[in-house]
């Protein structure tokens, strides 16, 4: 089925709610205006219930079908909050806030599970219950999982729950998706390297502790080329590199330094860790320095189940007509992963066209994948709930 000639009558109506949100950008868990506008409109639906304050500012509103006797319920899940950068599109309706914009699209998610919330409480077409999870600080938060601790799937009984991103570069309106790892984890580190410092006319007389810390850095990639499989996926990058020195004639006592470590495989994530536990302070100790490690393990892999993803890529199909059902994994991470770890589900990639990539401050959502969206997310619930 392709989109509902309902969601398109809708469209200019929630490409508007989609305009407001990105006017007025909030961050991570701070979304008073955003969290409230959302419960705002859900009530107004019909909704059945609608929780505020689920996962700190998360949004839980449930909508029953005409009949429930199948006992299903499915959760659907879109992100709410910016990102710390400031908008350099130009548009009419851009950020009005200074060092925040929706540069990920986040709105675009927002506003495309608000018209399906919409669509459903008009017409409960499916046997079964519809939990909707608007989640806050996907940008570095980890708010899914704050959802899922704060009771999300156990609360409201959730079998299945299913998420989508929009995805530049891939033409508006379609979709992919993959069985199995779709994007990586991410976990970060920051090692602080401690010598002695001391003039850089005399380095005999101190431990210098800029070479150990480069020391470090080419060491720890030899973790991928040399402990990893040539086939499998891990990416150790220092992003920063911070010395105690600012001056030419001094050599540091501290280093800093403050990376990343991304994978699609949870067994190499584990071995990738084992690795700069051990490495890093044994080569600091060659040099006649010491460094201690701050390994802070981040969102998981985002895993999409085996039958779950046959059925997304399924309903996609019948949306949009055009579905990659074997898409190549990429690198960034998603805390949908806490969702999947906790329940079976699928989390999908829909087109968003021609424009820079997400986090960019010049990137556009493109308001035409709006109602292929909210389509993708009524033929979930009416295929995986049907009415007899």
């Amino acid at each position: 089925m392709p989109v509902r000639n309902r969601l398109a009558e809708m469209h200019p109506e929630i490409t508007a709610w989609r305009h407001d949100l990105h006017e007025h950008p909030e961050l991570m868990y701070d979304l008073p205006r955003t969290s409230a506008l959302v419960a705002e409109r859900l009530q107004g639906f019909g909704c059945d219930e609608v929780v505020k304050g689920i996962g700190i500012s998360g949004v839980v509103a449930v909508i029953k079908g005409r009949k429930t006797t199948s006992g299903k319920v499915v959760a659907f899940r879109a992100d709410m909050d910016a990102l710390p950068i400031t908008e350099a599109t130009g548009l009419d309706y851009a950020s009005k806030t200074t060092g925040k914009m929706h540069a990920c699209g986040h709105d675009g998610h927002t506003a495309i599970l608000l018209g399906a919330a919409q669509y459903l409480a008009e017409t409960r077409n499916f046997d079964g219950t519809v939990v909707l999870a608007f989640q806050p600080a996907e940008e570095g938060g980890a708010g899914g999982k704050a959802m899922v601790d704060d009771g999300l799937m156990d609360r409201w009984g959730v079998q299945e729950v299913y998420g989508l991103h929009n995805m530049p570069g891939l033409p508006v309106g379609h979709f992919a998706i993959r069985e199995g790892a779709l994007l990586a984890s991410a976990d970060e580190f920051t090692i602080t390297v401690t010598g002695k410092g001391g003039h850089a006319a005399m380095p005999h007389m101190a431990v210098d502790t800029t070479l150990v810390a480069s020391q470090i850095v080419v060491a720890m990639q030899s973790i991928v080329a040399r402990n990893i499989d040539p086939l499998g996926n891990v990416v150790v990058t220092v992003g920063s590199f911070h010395t105690d020195s600012v001056a030419s004639n001094v050599i540091a006592h501290e280093v800093k330094l403050q990376g990343t470590v991304r994978t699609l495989d949870p067994d190499l994530r584990k071995l990738a860790h084992e690795r700069i536990m051990a490495l890093v302070p044994t080569t600091a100790q060659a040099y006649g320095a010491t460094a201690e490690v701050d390994y802070k393990w981040g969102y998981p892999v985002t895993m999409n189940h085996p039958d779950q993803t046959r059925f997304a890529a399924d309903c996609a199909e019948e949306v949009s007509g055009h579905v990659i059902r074997d898409v190549k994994p990429v690198m960034p991470a998603e805390d949908f992963a806490f969702m999947l770890e906790a329940r079976p589900g699928a989390y999908i990639f829909l087109g968003n066209g021609d424009t820079p990539m997400c986090h960019h401050p010049a990137y556009q959502f493109d308001d035409e994948a709006i109602p292929v969206g909210c389509s993708w997310f009524v033929t979930l619930a009416e295929r995986r709930m049907p009415l007899e």
